[in-house]
């Protein structure tokens, strides 16, 4: 991820588009596995040859890495929204989402806290 230039587009009014899987076999397959939601997102990534995958599911991660694909999840991507500057603090953005039912355990949430210096 090469950072500010990058989330800029994203925030634009046309950052964001739909785009229709074209693999349907290989979502059905993975549906014995996944959620559609999971194995459309690895499908499309595979499609588009995208260079990393946002996904927080553990199945779905184990899966898509098994794949070759490289995954980050929310947590990951919060941790370089501080690296980059985008925000100061990450511990009141993750006690939000897990007062929305994010889940993550006692330990992750103290490692990630102190990777960002705020333990």
């Amino acid at each position: 991820m090469s950072g500010k230039r990058e989330v800029r587009k994203l925030r634009t009014p046309h950052g964001f588009r739909t785009i229709a899987v074209g693999n349907q076999e290989k979502v059905a397959y993975l549906l014995s596995q996944l959620d559609i939601g999971e194995a459309e997102a690895i499908v499309l990534a595979q499609e588009k040859e995208v260079d990393w995958l946002l996904m927080d599911e553990i199945r779905g991660r184990t899966i898509a890495q098994g794949l070759g694909l490289k995954v980050i999840g929310t947590v990951g991507i919060l941790l370089l929204a501080k690296d980059a500057g985008f925000i100061s603090e990450i511990r009141p953005l993750l006690d939000i989402l897990l007062s929305q039912r994010f889940r993550i355990s006692e330990r992750v949430y103290r490692s990630v806290l102190e990777r960002a210096g705020e333990l």
